[in-house]
């Protein structure tokens, strides 16, 4: 029974996220999230407009 806390613990370790292993930030992401607003990869909501992209392009950057 005890092996089965050594083990959930190791396991713990392994499935953990390692610190900056998630996805990078692109540089056009944060401009656009910096000035409050928000990524999207269709068009924009009615009330909001394209003002930029992110992720390297590939989403619009939406505006009020």
């Amino acid at each position: 029974m005890r092996i089965l806390y050594l083990l959930f613990a190791v396991l713990f370790l392994l499935f953990q996220a390692a610190p900056g292993s998630a996805d990078p930030i692109f540089a056009d992401t944060a401009e656009c999230r910096s000035q409050g607003n928000f990524c999207r990869a269709g068009a924009c909501p009615p009330t909001f407009t394209a003002s930029g992209s992110c992720h390297g392009g590939l989403l619009k950057c939406c505006s009020r």
